[in-house]
């Protein structure tokens, strides 16, 4: 992999140094929505342990640059069994994206389950796969190893395997919610029903709701991506591991013209 380390982000001191990993499709300046997400959830869990996070919900507050960050979390709600975080990520003293998580205190139980949805065709039968739109020769697609399990991509329902080539941090293990949100963030790349020459349908937010940790590496997303001639979106992705169904995710779209498009 070329690069300049073989992670997503190295520490510096008390902060985060974003590297080539981290870009996004939308300009070579800026990441791609998922770095920064389990970065964020990698400092969040660190304050909760014993607790599994059961939801997170990112608000993009503007790009986030491949520059030094920081993240700042907060209490908002210290229960015994269920607690909320509030995480900061910062550029300087510029907050960039606000998560909020709840974390739950889990304990095993006797109960009941209906069989679930079907699973999706493995990653070892789905073909090797890499995004189309991004424009750049390195970044975050080149960082992620993906495998298109339904399709065909650009029309309608999607489904991706995606696992992480780089880890997070440099010799630390992702945890299943890092992995998650790295991969999760690119739902609305997976289902992308629009002529990326000419629009963009860019995530203001992320919502990552999960019943279970993910089992392993591989993540994931069957999604369908609506859009609306106002201008908005929105992608809805099931999520899941290789033994089936774990969670959902959410994402509102803002969907634009390009102002080169011809």
């Amino acid at each position: 992999m070329p690069g300049v380390t073989d992670a997503f982000y190295v520490p510096d001191g008390d902060a985060y140094v974003a590297t080539e990993h981290t870009r996004g499709p939308w300009s070579p300046k800026h990441q791609h929505g998922g770095p920064p997400a389990a970065l964020i959830a990698h400092v969040a869990e660190r304050m909760a342990p014993g607790f599994t996070v059961a939801r997170v919900t990112v608000d993009f507050l503007r790009p986030v640059p491949i520059d030094r960050l920081g993240v700042r979390v907060e209490t908002l709600r210290a229960g015994s069994k269920v607690q909320r975080l509030v995480g900061t990520l910062l550029h300087g003293d510029a907050p960039l994206a606000r998560a909020t998580l709840t974390v739950v205190r889990t304990a095993g139980v006797d109960i009941h389950m209906a069989p679930g949805a079907a699973p999706l065709p493995s990653p070892e039968q789905s073909a090797p796969f890499q995004f189309p739109f991004f424009r750049d020769p390195v970044g975050y697609h080149t960082a992620m190893e993906s495998r298109l399990a339904l399709g065909p991509f650009g029309r309608g329902r999607v489904a991706i395997w995606m696992r992480q080539r780089v880890p997070l941090l440099p010799d630390t293990v992702p945890s299943p919610v890092e992995r998650v949100l790295i991969a999760a963030d690119s739902g609305s790349g997976v289902s992308a029903g629009i002529e990326h020459a000419s629009h963009t349908a860019i995530n203001f937010d992320l919502t990552v709701a999960l019943h279970r940790p993910l089992e392993g590496e591989w993540v994931g997303l069957d999604s369908v991506s609506t859009y609306e001639p106002l201008g908005l979106g929105l992608a809805d992705t099931r999520v899941l591991d290789v033994r089936g169904p774990i969670g959902r995710a959410l994402q509102g779209l803002v969907v634009e013209r390009r102002p080169d498009a011809r």
